[in-house]
């Protein structure tokens, strides 16, 4: 019998090579395929002003969004937030909108995070939550930030390492191709588990 295709489904790769596009494009082919699934799950969008980013947003499958992080925010509490380069990350919007989404329920049928990053790790219940779901019997698509001078995140290296983990490196070359790669991967797992349902 061959082994269980992976579970969890990590895609890495420069920043601005498009994990986020590639993870929202297989979402919607996914649900346009299979409309009944339960996906849950967030991605994070860039915020620009007149063409520069000044920030990001964390933004729910069904819709709803708010700040992950600024380059323009000066209210009283963000003094004390942690800061990334020139943002200051608001953790308590991303648990607010994140940390729910990654609630591991029955009838959920595939997970989405994008992404596991610096940002989101500052949040100390938001690692806890990504292992919950890893450790769940739910499919996962998440990305992962490339390791910085060889130096790894620590949460992220304990998901790239993880035993169940495959790991998708994009590069503007083989984007295409790794997005069919991982539908199919995920297509296969979404009906292996409307098999398991019934």
């Amino acid at each position: 019998m061959a082994a269980a295709p992976s579970r969890c489904l990590l895609v890495t790769g420069p920043p601005g090579v498009g994990k986020t596009t590639l993870v929202m494009r297989v979402f919607e082919a996914l649900k346009a395929s299979h409309p009944n699934l339960s996906i849950r799950g967030f991605y994070t969008r860039e915020v620009r002003e007149s063409g520069e980013r000044v920030g990001f947003e964390v933004v729910t499958l069904d819709g709803r969004s708010g700040p992950l992080a600024s380059s323009k925010v000066s209210s009283p509490e963000s003094v004390r937030w942690p800061t990334v380069g020139k943002y200051k990350v608001d953790v308590a919007s991303l648990e607010s909108l994140a940390l729910p989404e990654m609630q591991v329920k029955e009838e959920t049928d595939l997970f989405i995070i994008d992404e596991v990053g610096k940002m989101e790790l500052f949040s100390s219940a938001f690692f806890p939550a990504v292992m919950r779901v890893i450790g769940s019997n739910v499919p996962v698509l998440a990305t992962i930030p490339i390791p910085r001078n060889g130096r790894d995140i620590p949460g992220v290296a304990r998901l790239r390492n993880h035993p169940g983990a495959t790991i998708f490196t994009l590069n503007t070359g083989n984007r295409d191709m790794m997005r069919e790669t991982i539908y199919n991967q995920l297509s296969c797992l979404m009906q292996q588990s409307i098999l398991d349902h019934s």
